[in-house]
């Protein structure tokens, strides 16, 4: 016999439409250093290589284009071997055109996935011809629609041809970023956000290049020199094993040790 005394429990009503409490976003990883320090840590770059160039050779937007392309898994210096003189016969889209795809391959064999590449260099060609009247366009958008043209050859682009503040991640950046928690990410993309959240407008322009000769000369992948390091007393990262600076004084370009083994 029921016990009149009881009555069944009414389930819970279920939470239904804007009620529902929305999933938290997953929190993204911070910097570890703070505004004031991360203006030094640039500061310090810009008074170390004040105008800092890039190391692929070229002789106009169009070759710039070219070498950026072409350097994807290769060296500068290993590219820079091989444009010399295809420059010197093609320099402008309807040149490479007219060498054409097999006679490219001839100056470019050397450079690793260089049947790609070369397939990829013409066909830019002919859509910079086709659709840009010969031109390389100042759009990210335009740029990344060009046969063998991604993002980050699109910044470099950018950033180098037309001044545009943009960061280009490349192996040297993503390390920098995530070794030194200075723009933690997971991705190329999200190192990327990171750094263009973080960096002084003012350093914006230059601030591609400090990165990149940053991790190829001084915090390299192995193991990193930190006794040239001019940050070495900022730096958090747990692999760093010295604390004091290096003199900041202005480099010369024989402290480009790549560059200088191949002249």
């Amino acid at each position: 016999m029921k016990n009149p005394k009881l009555k069944s429990a009414a389930a819970p009503a279920k939470r239904t439409g804007s009620s529902a409490k929305p999933k938290p976003r997953p929190r993204r990883p911070r910097s570890l250093y703070s505004p004031e320090e991360i203006h030094e840590i640039f500061r310090r770059f810009s008074v170390q290589r004040p105008e800092p160039k890039g190391e692929l050779e070229h002789v106009n937007v169009f070759t710039l284009l070219v070498a950026v392309v072409l350097s994807a898994q290769a060296t500068d210096v290993g590219v820079n071997k091989a444009t010399r003189p295809l420059f010197a016969v093609a320099d402008t889209p309807e040149k490479m055109v007219a060498l054409g795809e097999e006679r490219l391959g001839e100056y470019i064999r050397t450079i690793g996935l260089w049947r790609g590449k070369a397939k990829n260099v013409i066909a830019l060609s002919e859509t910079l011809i086709g659709e840009h009247g010969g031109q390389v366009p100042d759009d990210l958008e335009a740029l990344t629609k060009l046969p063998g043209v991604g993002r980050k050859t699109a910044n470099v682009v950018l950033n180098m041809a037309f001044g545009h503040h943009t960061l280009a991640v490349d192996t040297h950046i993503f390390r920098i970023g995530t070794r030194l928690q200075l723009a933690p990410g997971k991705t190329t993309d999200e190192v990327e956000k990171a750094f263009l959240r973080i960096i002084p407008p003012e350093y914006l322009r230059h601030a591609h290049h400090w990165l990149i000769l940053h991790g190829r000369y001084v915090c390299k992948a192995r193991k990193p020199d930190c006794i040239r390091c001019v940050i070495a007393d900022l730096c958090k990262s747990p692999e760093k094993w010295n604390s004091v600076p290096a003199p900041l004084v202005q480099l010369g370009p024989e402290e480009n040790p790549e560059l200088v083994a191949a002249q």
